[in-house]
């Protein structure tokens, strides 16, 4: 099979990004697929600290740092100061996490797509604050443990359900919205290729485990990126121009496989799993009808 991920790297060596960081890979690829003629936002996050200090750079494309809440406007104003320079061409991402994303930033976010500029919306999703400690954020799901959620004799881990980004996007009319990650490359390269293809805004939000804050040996990374995909804990879709269409992985595993491997889900009995499970299939069954009935439309 061809090769037919950019050779080109965009994200030097030396950055200060924990091993086995999946936002690190999520930069990587996402710089591979834009090119050169791309400029980066980021708010505060992991990769507000992750290029290193002054005058360190990890990134070969121009980036500007902004607000934990301003995300959706900066990207807004960036491309509207390269449009009147005639810069057209020039791709304009906003990289944030999930707190930058699902919490702080979502009205400034929301907005950014509601006004239709030519924009990429990247959030790599962590699944909770991990630059300030492992808090909790909206994105973080059902039944992880967090600083601010944690197993004791009350077993205060999260009791509400994951916070959906993607499926906002979608309900707000966004021309393009995708999920990925970076355990299919191939597949996250080929998103950011329709989405540049595509004038107006687009989402996309990339899996991006954490080791320190997921509790997992940082070598298993891409491992668990894939077993997100293949229990059905993180479905892969897209929405393009209102027309869903859901991955499907080669082999559906039990969603035991993803959670045991993670000790942020380590306290969990096996109803609470069996429960988990329930709900994975529940949303799974939704996508596919949804998908199914776009196709009849």
């Amino acid at each position: 099979m061809p090769l037919t991920i950019p050779r080109e790297e965009l994200m030097e060596k030396g950055h200060t990004a924990c091993a086995g960081c999946g936002a690190a890979l999520a930069m990587r690829y996402v710089l591979k697929g834009l090119g050169p003629k791309t400029v980066v936002t980021v708010p505060a996050s992991c990769w507000a600290v992750i290029p290193g200090e002054y005058p360190s750079a990890a990134l070969d494309v121009p980036l500007v740092y902004t607000t934990f809440a301003s995300t959706g406007a900066t990207i807004s104003g960036i491309r509207e100061g390269l449009d009147i320079q005639g810069k057209e061409d020039y791709n304009v991402v906003g990289f944030a996490g999930d707190g930058g994303t699902a919490d702080i930033g979502l009205q400034s976010l929301s907005a950014a797509m509601e006004r239709g500029h030519n924009v990429l919306y990247v959030m790599y999703d962590n699944e909770a604050y991990m630059n300030t400690g492992i808090q909790r954020s909206g994105s973080t799901p059902y039944g992880a443990w967090t600083t601010t959620t944690p197993v004791g004799s009350r077993r205060k881990y999260k009791r509400e359900e994951k916070k959906n980004v993607a499926e906002m996007m979608i309900s707000q009319g966004v021309p393009y919205v995708a999920t990925a990650t970076i355990a299919y490359p191939e597949d996250l390269e080929r998103k950011i290729s329709v989405a540049k293809s595509i004038r107006g805004p687009k989402y996309i939000q990339i899996l991006s485990p954490c080791p320190p804050g997921w509790y997992y040996n940082s070598s298993d990374t891409v491992r668990i990126s894939r077993l997100a995909v293949e229990t059905k804990f993180f479905p892969l879709f897209e929405s393009i121009q209102g027309k869903f269409k859901l991955f499907k992985p080669a082999k559906i595993l039990p969603v035991k496989d993803y959670l045991s491997i993670q000790g942020r889900f380590s306290h969990l009995t096996e109803e609470e799993i069996d429960e988990i499970q329930k709900a994975v299939d529940r949303r799974w069954e939704s996508l596919l009808q949804r998908e199914k009935q776009d196709a009849i439309q």
